[in-house]
């Protein structure tokens, strides 16, 4: 019990006095890691089901929706819970913190092995639904099935992904994954070629490296490797405890959510233009996304301490970590899209050899990089309300860029500008909602500024 305490007083002091900047940077590079061995396996499931036809790599961006969906559940339980159980460890409420913790993770099961019951029964209605042709269908119908049979590990390792990653534990948070996503690198090309399984095998190689990471980051917790512990016994029984766990998830399944709805409201846009114009989209996004995963890991590895600290009541540390983590976030996401735009032909062909889909590609891709350094802003905004408890806030912002912008944008600019109209609609989205978010962010900072002063007052 004495060797706990003194692990736990040791992180503690680690959250609270380690340099601001040299925190971030230390809990940014396995979050970093995580996200791009998360994204990056994504990827490998479209490059290799790439390699079936245009028609099986479209099939990805169809049920792409539904993995979308699947980390909403995820990470609105992962990230409320996380902030809650972050700011009671910043206060010192290690006890209140397991019972967080391990009201999440089953929470995450039950809701997972719900959606997993209802994606199975929905079958091609609902597989049409979301944009896919009849071409494309049986395809997305072979890689659907296999995901749902996974969901309710992947819900539940996304929660305690998160958990790990608020608590300061980001190295083994990224263990978890990386293993998980090596694996299915690995297992892809068997299943899809070797087995000769085709889009089916991709599904097969995601859902059970996902059941591997799920195992490896159940047992950081059994072993008492994190300052929480997750025990049946200590599943709350109070209503309250549960809305708090969403009412702080909140900007994370408005984020996660409407990036399935947006997903979906993608493919059956460029769908109208073809197997051509949807495969094209799938590999520009996926791309797109392995860049921008890099800031959401920077944000994800900021977010523990800005709540941590602001727990316990250093709301200096929480401005210096704000303005550290938007300076940094807008520089990587220039340096990182400007060298995608000019290797672009490179990325897009890694994926296909159709002249068509590459061009389309090649233009939806340096559209969307073009602007993509405001990102920086608009997530270490996003993050910081959330991570202080300002919900409200944080849940519009999370709403603008999926839901308030892009959607409406890409349902109506196509019928001005075609396929153009489509392709554009990402960069429109990203400007709009930089400028809703920087005025948030000079809010906050100066209420910021005024805390520090009635601190030194008081």
């Amino acid at each position: 019990m004495k060797q706990m305490d003194a692990s736990r007083a040791a992180h503690h002091r680690k959250m609270t006095e380690t340099p601001v900047s040299r925190l971030v940077s230390r809990l940014a590079v396995p979050t970093v890691i995580s996200m791009l061995v998360s994204s990056i396996y994504n990827m490998a499931d479209t490059f290799f089901v790439s390699q079936l036809g245009t028609s099986a790599a479209g099939a990805v961006g169809v049920v792409f929706s539904i993995m979308a969906v699947i980390q909403a559940v995820g990470f609105t339980i992962g990230m409320g819970s996380g902030v809650i159980m972050s700011r009671q460890l910043g206060a010192q409420e290690d006890e209140a913190a397991t019972v967080t913790s391990s009201t999440a993770f089953f929470f995450s099961l039950v809701l997972g092995i719900i959606l997993a019951v209802a994606g199975l029964l929905g079958g091609d209605g609902l597989l049409r639904m979301l944009g896919a042709t009849e071409t494309v269908l049986p395809y997305a119908e072979a890689y659907a099935d296999w995901i749902f049979i996974g969901c309710p590990f992947m819900c539940a390792s996304f929660v305690m992904n998160n958990l790990l990653r608020s608590e300061g534990k980001a190295s083994f948070a990224m263990i978890g994954i990386t293993v998980g996503g090596v694996l299915n690198i690995v297992l892809d090309p068997l299943f899809i070629f070797t087995f000769g399984l085709g889009t089916a095998g991709a599904a097969i190689a995601t859902s059970l490296s996902q059941i591997v990471s799920f195992f490896i980051l159940l047992a950081v917790f059994i072993t008492g490797h994190s300052n929480v512990s997750i025990r049946l016994r200590a599943v709350s029984r109070k209503v309250g405890l549960y809305g708090d766990i969403i009412k702080m998830g909140l900007p994370s399944l408005s984020r996660q959510g409407l990036a399935s709805l947006a997903s979906v409201a993608l493919n059956v846009s460029a769908a109208a233009y073809g197997d051509v114009a949807l495969a094209a989209m799938t590999v520009a996004n996926r791309t797109t996304f392995l860049l921008f995963s890099v800031l959401l890991g920077f944000g994800q590895g900021f977010q523990p301490v800005c709540s941590y600290n602001w727990g316990a009541g250093l709301y200096g540390r929480v401005r210096q970590a704000v303005l550290f983590t938007a300076a940094v976030g807008t520089v990587l996401m220039a340096l990182l899209s400007s060298l995608a735009i000019i290797t672009a032909p490179a990325l897009i062909g890694a994926f296909t050899d159709d002249p068509l889909v590459l061009e389309t590609g090649i233009k939806a891709l340096r559209a969307q990089c073009v602007v993509l350094f405001l990102s920086g802003v608009s997530v270490t905004t996003n993050m910081s309300t959330q991570g202080t408890g300002r919900y409200g806030v944080a849940t519009l912002l999370a709403l603008a860029r999926q839901g308030l912008f892009f959607i409406p944008i890409v349902l109506l600019l196509p019928r001005i500008m075609g396929l153009d109209g489509v392709i554009y609609a990402q960069g429109a989205a990203d400007i709009l909602t930089f400028c809703l978010s920087l005025p948030f962010l000079v809010h906050f900072l100066k209420d910021l500024k005024q805390r520090m002063l009635s601190v030194k007052r008081a």
